[in-house]
């Protein structure tokens, strides 16, 4: 049974590591930006260019504070 724990433990770390990273906020960013394009789409209205400009905008963001 430890084994299976373990192994879902290490599995969990990975996947938290991979997706949230050093920055948090981008991960975030991009969740609300899926949200909202989601929202957006069911109500009707074409959201395809939320997600990129999104992710774009972030990842600028990021650059600017690192560096």
């Amino acid at each position: 049974m430890s084994r299976i724990v373990g192994w879902l433990t290490a599995f969990g770390r990975f996947w938290y590591d991979f997706i949230i990273g050093d920055d948090w906020t981008i991960a975030a960013t991009v969740a609300v930006a899926i949200l909202a394009t989601w929202a957006l789409s069911n109500a009707g209205i074409d959201a395809w260019w939320l997600l990129p400009a999104a992710a774009a905008g972030i990842v600028g963001v990021s650059l600017r504070r690192t560096g």
